[in-house]
């Protein structure tokens, strides 16, 4: 049986990653901000993004990304390790996104549903636990050729 040590770390762990997947759809940048370290690594590369190191630039190139889109972004199933005020997580992952019309002509598409995995590491300062590296990888991706359906009019959007 798990101890209590481990299920605090375990609640507030899966906290954090809720507020992360809350704050980055709503497109608060502060409350989005406040999940990391100051000296984050976040590296998209495996799912064919970039590698961006510091708290600053990692919510510059996100915001810059996504927002004008659409975005839903869902975890479950953490597998977590615990080694003192450290923490290893793997996240199954889903996220859906609808690019704003400023980057459908870039993107060459209206948006994607990807699947796959965030791996983190998250350490506790002052009694908080924060992500201090974050890697995304994706196992699948469907990109959405034709516009959704607005869900208020019941017309493509």
């Amino acid at each position: 049986m798990a101890d209590l040590a481990f299920l605090e770390a375990y609640v507030a762990i899966s906290e954090v990653k809720a507020r992360y997947c809350r704050t980055l759809d709503t497109k608060d940048w502060a409350g989005y901000a406040d999940v990391f370290t100051e000296d984050v690594i976040l590296d998209t590369t495996p799912a064919g993004g970039y590698l961006t190191r510091g708290r600053e630039e990692a919510v510059r190139i996100v915001r810059s990304s996504v927002e004008t889109a659409i975005t839903a972004h869902q975890v479950h199933s953490p597998e977590i390790r615990l080694d003192g005020d450290t923490a290893y997580v793997i996240w199954a992952m889903q996220d859906r996104v609808v690019w704003g019309e400023d980057r459908r002509e870039r993107m060459g598409n209206y948006g994607h549903t990807g699947y796959g995995h965030y791996r983190e590491r998250y350490v506790k300062q002052g009694g908080r636990w924060r992500i201090a590296e974050q890697e995304l990888s994706r196992l699948h991706v469907d990109i959405h050729m034709t516009p959704p359906i607005d869900m208020h009019t019941r017309r493509p959007g």
